[in-house]
C-alpha cells in the first residue's frame, strides 16, 4: 500500500509540475502577436475628419472611452470627456472581473507609437504586452481596413490632453489566465465599396460590433451558437435591466421594419435635443448609444440595415425592459 501511496504522490506531483508550468507559459509568454508595426501616420484633414466618424458614429471608441450621462435616455457622452477613459465594466454588471476603458487622450498615448496603438486596436496587446479584456472589441477591429484604422489613431492623436488615472484591470480566476490566450495576429481586412451594399454593410456591422451586444450569451458570457443577432443579452443599468432587440428579418426582430423606417429610427436622435432627455428612477432607458450612432449617415445605415436583413431569421421575442421596482419586488 505504501508503494502505492508513493506512485499516486508521484503522479499528481508530475500533474502539478506540468499544470504549473502550462500556467506559467500562458502568464509569462503569452500572448504573442509580435511587434508593433513600425508606422508613422502623416495624415490631412480629410482622413482625420473620417477617423473622428468613426471614432464617434461607427466603431464607437468615444462610446466606452468617454463619461458617458446615465440619467438621461442612451447615456449620451458627457462634454469635455472625450477619450478620458474610466468606464468600468465590472462585476456587478456580470463581467469576469473589474475592467476600465483606459484613457485614450495624448496625456496618455503621447509616449505611445502609431504601431503600438495600431497593435492594441487590432490584436488586444498593449504597449507594455498585457493582454486586453476582449470587452474592447479588438477581435472586430482586425477585421477592418488597416487605413481606417490609422484614420482612427490619426483623430485620437487630435483629442485635447486629459489628465485622468485609470483604475487597473482586476480580473479573476481563470479569467486572469484566459484572457492571455485570446489575441491574436491581425491579418486586416478591405473596406469594400460602398455600392456593394451588402458586403459594404456587413464590414459597418462588424466594425460597430452591433454583435456584441445583440446576441445572447450563456452564464460563462459566451455567445449562443445559432443565436447571432437574434438579441436578448441583459445589461443591468440604474433604472432596470435592459435586453438588446433581435436584429434578424423574423417577426420577432426588424422583418416589419423598412430600411426607410430602420434609418429614421436612428435619425430621430440626430438633433442636440436628444442628448437631454431625462430617464426617471423606474423608467426605460437603452444602452444602446443612439446619439452617437445617429450621426452615421444615411447611405452607411441603410448598408447596415441590407446587411441585416440577409441574415437567418430567428424567433426570439425579447422582453426590452424590466423595471427596477419590478426586479426588487421580485427578490
Amino acid at each position: 500500500m505504501k508503494k502505492v501511496g508513493r506512485i499516486i504522490a508521484i503522479v499528481l506531483g508530475i500533474l502539478v509540475l506540468v499544470v504549473g508550468a502550462g500556467l506559467a507559459y500562458v502568464k509569462l509568454a503569452l500572448p504573442n502577436v509580435g511587434p508593433p508595426p513600425e508606422i508613422t501616420i502623416r495624415a490631412d484633414s480629410a482622413q482625420i475628419a473620417h477617423g473622428k466618424y468613426l471614432a464617434h458614429h461607427v466603431a464607437l471608441c468615444m462610446d466606452c472611452h468617454s463619461t458617458r450621462d446615465w440619467t438621461k435616455l442612451a447615456g449620451p457622452m458627457v462634454a469635455g470627456t472625450n477619450g478620458k477613459g474610466g468606464e468600468g465594466f465590472l462585476r456587478t454588471m456580470g463581467f469576469p472581473g473589474d475592467f476600465y476603458a483606459p484613457n485614450i487622450t495624448p496625456a496618455r498615448l503621447k509616449e505611445w507609437t502609431d504601431g503600438e496603438i495600431f497593435r492594441a486596436v487590432t490584436t488586444g496587446v498593449s504597449r507594455d504586452g498585457r493582454a486586453l479584456f476582449p470587452v474592447m472589441p479588438y477581435q472586430n477591429y482586425a477585421k477592418m481596413d488597416p487605413q481606417d484604422i490609422r484614420d482612427i489613431i490619426a483623430y485620437v492623436r487630435t483629442l485635447a490632453p486629459i489628465e485622468n488615472q485609470v483604475p487597473a484591470p482586476d480580473p479573476d480566476f481563470p479569467m486572469s489566465f484566459i484572457m492571455h490566450t485570446i489575441p491574436a495576429k491581425a491579418e486586416g481586412g478591405q473596406r469594400p465599396q460602398p455600392t456593394d451594399e451588402l458586403a459594404y454593410g456587413k464590414y459597418l456591422t462588424t466594425m460597430a460590433s452591433c454583435g456584441d451586444c445583440h446576441t445572447p450569451v450563456d452564464d460563462k458570457a459566451q455567445p449562443l451558437p445559432g443565436m447571432e443577432m437574434a438579441g436578448g443579452r441583459e445589461f443591468p443599468m440604474p433604472t432596470g435591466t435592459v435586453r438588446s432587440m433581435n436584429l434578424t428579418p423574423d417577426e420577432t426582430g426588424i422583418k416589419a421594419l423598412t430600411k426607410e423606417a430602420f434609418v429614421a429610427r436612428f435619425k430621430a436622435h440626430d438633433h442636440a435635443g436628444a442628448e437631454n432627455i431625462r430617464v426617471g428612477d423606474d423608467e426605460f432607458n437603452s444602452l444602446m448609444p443612439w446619439t452617437m450612432y445617429a450621426g452615421m449617415s444615411e447611405q452607411d445605415l441603410g448598408a447596415i440595415y441590407t446587411y441585416l436583413a440577409s441574415l437567418k431569421p430567428i424567433k426570439h421575442k425579447v422582453e426590452r425592459f424590466t423595471p427596477r421596482s419590478k426586479l426588487m419586488a421580485s427578490r
